[in-house]
């Protein structure tokens, strides 16, 4: 058996490189003069998933379900009321607003803005979670021209296991004079 000589394979003649290579650097020429927002984009970090249970017919819940979308997490909604699941979690009553959520192992109850959420998942501190009790105007979701664009001073409070509270977070504090 004699062994079969090795060839080397042809190089492409610059005919039938060209004829490659330039309807490619023609589409990259084309996807970078498309303005930057036709451009596809590089995923960023997945979304943080969030849980969230609330009343079906409520509009400020929905809108605060929008504003955590717009902020990065990914919410699953259960259209049904969260006294249950407020009670299940153990979060007092009295902090008690009109969505309860669940968060990175945190209750998140009210209209917590999801930029405290953020801290609260960055910092990870020994605690329930963070409760915006009630409904206060200016609060996300309770937020816009709807509301004549009114701000309410509001805390965002840091919910300790044995249902104690501090102030995580205040806004629109009135300036003392």
């Amino acid at each position: 058996m004699t062994p079969t000589p090795r060839t080397t394979p042809a190089l492409p003649t610059r005919r039938q490189w060209l004829a490659t290579a330039l309807p490619l650097a023609g589409a990259g020429l084309a996807i970078a003069l498309l303005p930057s927002a036709a451009r596809a984009t590089p995923p960023t970090a997945a979304a943080t998933p969030l849980e969230v249970w609330k009343d079906p017919n409520c509009g400020c819940c929905q809108d605060w379900v929008d504003h955590m979308q717009a902020n990065g997490f990914a919410v699953k909604v259960h259209a049904t009321g969260n006294n249950a699941v407020r009670a299940r979690l153990g979060l007092p009553q009295k902090l008690g607003s009109c969505h309860t959520a669940l968060v990175g192992g945190y209750v998140v109850e009210g209209h917590v803005p999801a930029s405290d959420v953020r801290k609260l998942l960055q910092q990870k501190p020994k605690a329930l979670g963070l409760a915006v009790p009630g409904m206060p105007v200016g609060s996300p979701g309770m937020d816009g021209a709807v509301y004549g664009d009114r701000r309410d001073p509001y805390d965002v409070l840091l919910v300790a296991h044995d249902g104690s509270t501090r102030v995580f977070n205040s806004y629109n504090k009135k300036a003392s004079t």
